[in-house]
């Protein structure tokens, strides 16, 4: 096989994987966590062994749906963070990046945070759990570096935005989960709860010297 044959077969696996990840989030913005392996694959129109030939099992197919919706949130709240805005009104637009998000596509969320309640004996293994913990580890620590990059910490700032970064993403992660169950209030009153929590010591913090402005 030559090099261009070996080119394109690459590009053909690439958008095939990306039809059958559209497929799946079809499923899943209709069923929720009730998504089965069964369901994905009808809605893409091959059998369930071909699926697992791509992903291997749920836990793989779950695993590449997690980094293609993680990858575009985080891209959303750079862009909150970057915004030519005062401190808090950036804080304020990091936070309801997150909760408009999940409230835009709550399926998806229930799908990657939370086990159906009912499964199929197949599929009745699978630990949501296992595979979502990587998930908010992954944004603990790209807000970690964010931080880490604006606000200047003193001596301690390494360790501040790691203690930071994952503590801001386990806070929205609890309080967005409460939220969207029970919507016992507008979004953007919890976004300005949240931000009143967060503004202490971020509000005297002055940005970093060597770094963009947060």
């Amino acid at each position: 096989m030559t090099t261009s044959q070996r080119v394109d077969q690459q590009r053909a696996a690439e958008q095939r994987r990306r039809e059958l990840l559209e497929a799946a989030d079809r499923v899943v913005l209709r069923d929720g966590p009730g998504a089965s392996m069964n369901a994905i694959a009808a809605e893409a129109g091959i059998t369930k062994p071909i699926l697992y030939r791509h992903f291997g099992d749920k836990g793989g197919l779950y695993r590449a749906l997690a980094v293609r919706h993680t990858d575009a949130l985080l891209e959303g709240l750079r862009a909150a963070l970057d915004a030519p805005a005062e401190r808090r009104r950036r804080v304020e637009a990091t936070l309801d990046t997150y909760l408009a998000a999940i409230e835009a596509r709550p399926q998806v969320y229930r799908f990657l945070m939370h086990p159906a309640e009912e499964s199929n004996t197949s599929e009745r293994s699978f630990d949501v759990g296992r595979h979502s913990a990587p998930l908010l580890r992954r944004l603990g620590e790209e807000l970690a570096v964010v931080i880490a990059e604006r606000v200047e910490l003193g001596p301690e700032g390494t360790e501040l935005a790691r203690a930071w970064g994952h503590g801001i993403v386990g806070m929205m992660h609890a309080a967005g989960d409460w939220w969207l169950r029970e919507q016992p209030f507008p979004r953007e009153r919890l976004v300005r709860h949240l931000a009143d929590l967060l503004w202490g010591r971020l509000a005297t913090a002055g940005n970093r010297a060597d770094g963009p402005g947060f």
